[in-house]
């Protein structure tokens, strides 16, 4: 037989619990439904909040691996750019020295051809400087090279040489270069540092058909360096396109991990509000039971 006591009320101290553990209950859920999480916290679950933590380390080091790639693809980007631009020019340059070569034309005739030769390879030398990006220029003069990271731990890395295709390299014979400046042979010539190659107004256009030649293996050595760097681009977009993949697949089961189902904690929310307004009349009804204690003594 239960004992009736105003001291200690069994029943109001059960229901005190019981509303406790419901309000406990009640402030996970309303802080999963604040901030879409389960385990916000070390707090919630240790083991699984640092498996998530060290996961979200990877993904947000995928960010910079990300950065990488992007500035390797816009020096990338930006040679191949201005590769077009000079191929366009050469093959300017080459119909230049064609017709400088027709043995049935004046020297008058070859000298305006040289001389928009020269200007053409003033051109493509402009277009060459102005080939970089970020302080890297791949195919003018020794600027570095590219090496971006690939991953995470950097172990990957995705790399272009260095390919000289300024006008210096290509021209050795047509054109010189006097203090960085591309000039034509005839120019040249009253230059006392440096020797003449020759001029084209030698009655034969035996010197434009040189001229002809070097630029045709100019062509080849600017198509062949531009096929190199395309391929280096692809790689960068495939290795980014991975890294994207990868980072969404970390995002996803970081997910997993440590957010909140909301559908689920809205009904957990329905009915721990029910759980709740039936404690506190429970609560009441326990602390009424005390005052029919005083029926006894009337």
């Amino acid at each position: 037989m239960a004992m009736n006591s105003i001291n200690t009320n069994v029943a109001a101290m059960t229901a005190l619990q019981n509303l406790a553990a419901t309000q406990t209950q009640l402030s996970v859920t309303q802080n999963r439904i604040n901030t879409g999480l389960k385990i916000a916290s070390a707090k919630d679950n240790g083991a699984i909040w640092a498996i998530a933590q060290t996961e979200k380390a990877q993904s947000v080091s995928l960010d910079a691996v990300t950065n990488s790639l992007n500035n390797g693809k816009s020096v990338l980007d930006t040679t191949l750019q201005a590769g077009s631009q000079m191929t366009d020019i050469l093959n300017q340059m080459r119909a230049k020295a064609l017709a400088a070569s027709d043995a049935g034309i004046d020297d008058a005739s070859r000298t305006q051809y040289e001389n928009e030769f020269a200007k053409l390879g003033q051109s493509y030398a402009n277009v060459v400087a102005s080939a970089g990006f970020n302080g890297v220029n791949l195919i003018d003069a020794s600027t570095g090279a590219i090496s971006a990271i690939g991953s995470a731990d950097a172990g990957i890395k995705i790399t272009s040489a260095h390919d000289s295709l300024n006008a210096a390299t290509l021209f050795t014979t047509s054109l010189t270069t006097v203090a960085g400046t591309v000039v034509a042979p005839s120019t040249v010539a009253s230059v006392d540092t440096v020797t003449s190659k020759g001029n084209w107004a030698d009655g034969t256009g035996a010197n434009a058909k040189s001229a002809l030649t070097e630029i045709d293996a100019a062509i080849k050595s600017v198509t062949q360096g531009l096929s190199g760097f395309g391929v280096d681009s692809k790689a960068i977009d495939n290795q980014t396109t991975l890294v994207s993949k990868l980072q969404d697949s970390l995002n996803a089961g970081i997910g997993n991990l440590v957010d909140a189902n909301l559908a689920q904690e809205s009904a957990n929310l329905q009915s721990l509000q029910t759980k709740q307004q039936l404690g506190v009349q429970a609560l009441s009804i326990a602390n009424q039971s005390t005052g029919i204690l005083l029926g006894l003594f009337r």
